[in-house]
């Protein structure tokens, strides 16, 4: 991942790896009676090959139009977009040619809405079907593939229902097996939960996790839950006002000094109890969530630590832990209890005077 100037730099890059999905300075300006409204400012995007990639960011923050960008639904102002290894900008030229190669590319890409985008006056299977359909596949094939792709989605028993007669969740999974269609190599999702309860929104992630791993699925999503993210994403980002102000894997956020991602998806609360006191925000992973540590740091020091907060939870798959604590004495009495604590691997977070975070982390 490449963070923006100004964002914490995660503790293990792996730009090394595959990116199926990238985006290099892109922009998209839009223009209406007289005024410029910048959606995107310079977005620079790097999705590896097989991960769930999550965006979140509250509304206005350019989500809709990054997404809408990287499969050319929206034409970039500048930039460019490059997806399983073809920029899909060099194609978004004025002749038939290109259009016809930028069509053959965009198949390859599978796209889920917010609100469906089911055809009402066609069957379950039949909205499968039309993806096929334009691209000239015979109809027996098409059939053959649209029922395999709702079985995928455990609604083999609805082919021939309309979706008037189906519920929220349901007709997500329409949506779903229909972006299928194509054997994409990447799915991209618009929001594709947040019409949906709670209880469907949890199957749906779980369903786009079970098809990104059998199908080898890179998927990017969209969002502005963050339990979105917490459920099923490897990698996020952050967007604020057309940027990317924050991105990393979940493990590397984790790990990060002062992610605002990272006290999002793993929010810890506690007041300090008094002047002069140190407290601290402590990060546990694996192993390291299960090890009695802060018993082990009253007794080799003799203090008397207060627990202001605490929570474990799973995070991207992994076990995470978070816990406020307090410690007697100014910041500069507690260093070796602090280093003590780092020794362990633990990432450690000072928080300061009026609860601003100091960055301290592991070395």
């Amino acid at each position: 991942m490449h963070p923006c100037p100004g964002t914490p730099t995660p503790a293990h890059s792996t730009v090394t790896e595959t990116h199926v999905i990238t985006t290099s300075g892109l922009t998209k300006v839009y223009r209406s009676r007289g005024r410029e409204v910048t959606a995107l400012d310079g977005v620079d995007l790097h999705v590896r090959e097989g991960e769930v990639y999550g965006v979140i960011g509250q509304s206005g923050a350019g989500k809709s139009s990054l997404i809408r960008c990287v499969n050319l639904l929206e034409r970039p102002t500048s930039g460019t977009v490059t997806v399983a290894g073809q920029d899909l900008t060099a194609l978004a030229g004025r002749g038939p040619r290109a259009g016809k190669e930028l069509r053959r590319a965009r198949s390859r890409i599978g796209m889920v809405f917010q609100h469906f985008n089911l055809l009402s006056s066609r069957t379950v299977q039949d909205n499968v079907e039309l993806p096929l359909e334009i691209l000239g596949q015979a109809g027996r094939a098409r059939s053959r593939k649209a029922l395999e792709l709702l079985d995928l989605v455990g609604l083999a028993d609805k082919a021939k229902a309309y979706p008037a007669q189906l519920s929220g969740g349901q007709k997500q999974r329409v949506g779903i097996a229909r972006a299928l269609a194509g054997d994409p190599k990447v799915l991209l999702s618009d929001e594709a939960t947040s019409a949906l309860d709670p209880e469907t929104t949890r199957s749906i992630l779980q369903l786009l996790r079970d098809l990104n791993r059998q199908l080898g699925l890179t998927v990017l999503l969209i969002t502005h839950e963050m339990d979105v993210v917490k459920s099923i994403c490897d990698s996020a980002a952050l967007m604020e006002k057309g940027r990317i102000v924050e991105s990393g894997t979940v493990s590397e956020l984790l790990a990060t000094p002062g992610s605002e991602l990272a006290a999002a998806l793993f929010p810890v609360s506690g007041e300090r109890t008094g002047a002069d006191r140190t407290v601290l925000d402590i990060t546990f992973q694996g192993e390291a969530a299960t090890q009695p540590v802060i018993s082990q740091l009253s007794r080799t020091y003799n203090i008397d630590i207060s627990i202001l907060g605490a929570a474990i939870d799973t995070v991207g798959g992994l076990q995470i832990g978070r816990m406020r604590i307090e410690l007697p004495g100014r910041y500069e009495d507690n260093v070796v209890p602090v280093g003590f604590l780092r020794e362990q691997g633990l990432q450690i977070d000072v928080v300061g005077q009026e609860n601003l975070l100091v960055k301290e982390g592991a070395k």
